[in-house]
């Protein structure tokens, strides 16, 4: 049996008693107060339009150690290409990621709820997006939530070609001067694996979780324009 979630109740079963394939519960809501109790213990939400909201913590889980990710001769080429806005046009580049489908899902995850709940993340200075722009036009990037000196990713997307590689280029390098500790990548993905991300067991990564100072939250993510001269 899947522990149900129920309105009121903001305390998750421990994500090491999660099931086979990483579901710790399911219900409730996306209301701020649980969606940060949920990353601060390692858990995430991921569920199709018209089903309950479920809540996972996979394992193995994919991090990024921000030593680790790769910068190809042609990565850096196309990093010069474009110019880099955080947290501007949040819910376009939300709704960007949500044609976007994970691994072979159906449809996209990103429902109006999730972009409404994130969006109020975002306000609060949890949620954060890096946007790659061409010609004024926004042609890639990601969003994702920080907690603590944790970056968990949730989506990119890409219209131009290497568009969200440039632009997790930009946020690595932003989050290494920040001293951000490593990126939670959640669910394996040979794109990521591809950048540097490596899959650990749940334990390891839930003990690196709370190392951190995961109470620390609602980073002011002031951009220095020295650290966008590429």
């Amino acid at each position: 049996m899947i522990p149900k979630i129920e309105k009121y109740e903001l305390i998750f079963p421990h994500p090491n008693d999660a099931n086979k394939d990483g579901i710790v519960a399911w219900g409730g809501d996306l209301n701020p107060s649980r969606l940060i109790r949920a990353y601060q213990a390692g858990i995430f939400p991921w569920y199709s339009k018209d089903d309950p909201i479920i809540w996972w913590s996979t394992n193995p889980r994919l991090i990024m150690e921000l030593d680790d990710f790769k910068i190809t001769r042609s990565l850096r080429k196309s990093i010069k290409k474009f110019e880099y806005r955080f947290d501007t046009n949040f819910i376009d580049v939300m709704k960007n990621c949500s044609s976007v489908t994970r691994n072979n899902q159906n449809g996209t995850w990103i429902s109006d709820d999730i972009i409404e709940a994130y969006s109020v993340l975002n306000s609060m200075g949890i949620a954060h997006s890096i946007g790659s722009y061409l010609d004024n036009k926004l042609v890639g990037g990601l969003y994702g939530v920080a907690i603590g000196k944790v970056f968990c990713g949730e989506s990119m997307f890409s219209i131009e070609n290497d568009a969200s590689k440039s632009a997790y280029a930009i946020l690595v390098k932003h989050l290494k001067h920040w001293g951000y500790d490593f990126i939670d990548c959640q669910v394996p993905t040979d794109h990521l694996k591809s950048l540097g991300a490596k899959e650990v067991k749940r334990e390891y990564f839930l003990d690196r979780l709370y190392r951190v100072n995961m109470d620390n939250i609602g980073h002011n993510w002031d951009i220095e324009n020295s650290l966008l001269d590429n």
